[in-house]
């Protein structure tokens, strides 16, 4: 096929010797099939902020580091070089988690390099060699579906352990490999410590699995498995393999105000930064 033009730089570097196709087009890139010597492997040509349908709110940017205080100014002002800065750091984030949870023993793609707004990596594939697919491509009996989802929460647990929340995991972004279930898409990982939210991200994440899962075992309908990963953290007491039930003791002392006002605050910094870039958008 004809090379994309994001491509071009890294066919003339040598980094890529052919596209051989197109695999997928979702909210913040697309990915090609490409061949790189005689490995085959995929490229993931992020898009440009004005064209993802995911934006980078402040519910994933906290807690991230940025390089210097001229970064942090440009940022934060919205300049043509702080939002440069910001792509820069979101594509380096999939980058930085993907090598973070290959080493702690997460199923997710092997990184090569990030050139140019691309990333090169490994290409997951099935049983017949093929490009994976998606998780919510493929028909489930009770069984596997119970086996899948107990396996991905273990995944979640050694993510939790490496300290990364995924922060969007649902069923469109993991892939059914030949030896189980891929986590992948990792731009949005938020830093379990030094986010204010990750007890809401971790209970969305695995609430979206088993509201997925739930389609083929019912039986995993009204489970609480985020809330109990989320008390094991904090306990200290998460390790690989922790027995897990679904079921948290409940909890009767009152709720914590300075909680409540801290995600209100949140939401209304939110609000703003999405009518701060509308008006740049607009503009």
């Amino acid at each position: 096929m004809k090379i994309p033009q994001r491509l071009q730089p890294l066919v003339e570097e040598g980094l890529i010797d052919e596209v051989l196709r197109q695999l997928t087009s979702g909210k913040e890139a697309t990915v090609y099939v490409v061949r790189c010597g005689d490995a085959v492997r995929c490229a993931k040509v992020y898009k440009d902020a004005t064209q993802r349908s995911f934006r980078q709110s402040s519910a994933y940017q906290e807690g991230r580091k940025v390089k210097n205080s001229r970064e942090a100014r440009a940022r934060g002002k919205g300049t043509s070089y702080g939002r440069k800065m910001q792509e820069e750091a979101w594509q380096n984030a999939e980058v930085d988690a993907l090598y973070r949870l290959a080493a702690a023993g997460v199923r997710v793609p092997q990184p090569l390099i990030c050139y140019e707004g691309v990333l090169l990596m490994e290409l997951v594939t099935d049983v017949d060699g093929e490009a994976a697919p998606r998780l919510n491509d493929v028909e489930l009996d009770e069984a596997t579906a119970l086996e899948y989802h107990a396996g991905l929460l273990q995944q979640v647990v050694l993510m939790l352990g490496a300290g990364v929340i995924h922060g969007d995991l649902s069923e469109y972004n993991i892939l059914v490999g030949s030896d189980g279930p891929v986590i992948i898409d990792l731009p949005q990982a938020v830093d379990a410590a030094g986010n204010s939210g990750a007890a809401a991200l971790i209970e969305r994440d695995v609430g979206n699995l088993a509201a997925y899962f739930g389609r083929f075992a019912p039986q995993l309908l009204g489970s609480e498995y985020g809330k109990e990963i989320w008390a094991l953290f904090q306990a200290g007491a998460l390790v690989s393999g922790v027995e897990l039930t679904g079921r948290v003791a409940a909890d009767d002392r009152p709720g914590d105000p300075q909680v409540v006002l801290r995600e209100l605050a949140l939401a209304r910094k939110e609000a703003r930064e999405e009518a701060d870039r509308a008006r740049l958008e607009g503009s």
